[in-house]
């Protein structure tokens, strides 16, 4: 199992040296089928709240080399065979930090409970925002609910057409270079 807490300590200042926020890290079972595990991280830019590609690539590299520097000197991040996957965190974004709840206040979540929390396990409402450590949502069913942050195992934004307006498109300036360039192959 790996220390998610280390993980976070190598990779975040490879984020930052690019200038991006860190949204997740996380250790999740393989999509490829294979058995294995994937490290995946998800981080922002903030002038956009989203990656393009080429950033993706430049942060995976940044974290590639460090955890090999941390191999190389004896220390261990991740047991056995994974693959890291770098990613933007999309449209429909994990809530992962205090700032997330205040950012996307207004906007529709569905936030899950640890086990063995007391009360609903599943809340889906409008982000109302964070008061210290306690999540504020307004459930259609409950009315204004507050939730202790440590108390949450996931949270997320649900696709809305409110949250597909308040999203910043990406630059899609250079498409048509791609499309060019691969009917030229043709």
């Amino acid at each position: 199992m790996a220390d998610l807490a280390r993980l976070y300590e190598v990779i975040e200042p490879e984020a930052k040296a690019l200038g991006f926020d860190l949204v997740r890290v996380k250790m999740m079972p393989s999509e490829a089928g294979d058995g294995g595990e994937a490290l995946q991280i998800m981080a922002e830019d903030p002038a956009t709240g989203q990656l393009i590609i080429e950033q993706c690539a430049a942060l995976s590299r940044r974290i590639s080399a460090a955890m090999d520097a941390c191999e190389e000197e004896g220390e261990v991040l991740v047991e056995g065979a994974y693959h890291l996957e770098v990613s933007s965190p999309g449209i429909d974004r994990p809530l992962t930090r205090a700032k997330d709840f205040a950012d996307w206040a207004g906007h529709e979540a569905k936030i899950s409970m640890v086990k063995g929390f007391d009360g609903p396990r599943n809340i889906r409402g409008s982000l109302t925002g964070i008061d210290g450590d306690t999540i504020i949502v307004e459930d259609a069913k409950a009315g204004e609910t507050r939730i202790p942050r440590d108390q949450v195992h996931s949270a997320k934004l649900i696709l809305t057409d409110k949250l597909i307006a308040a999203t910043k498109p990406l630059d899609s300036s250079g498409a048509e270079d791609i499309l060019e360039e691969e009917k030229a192959d043709d």
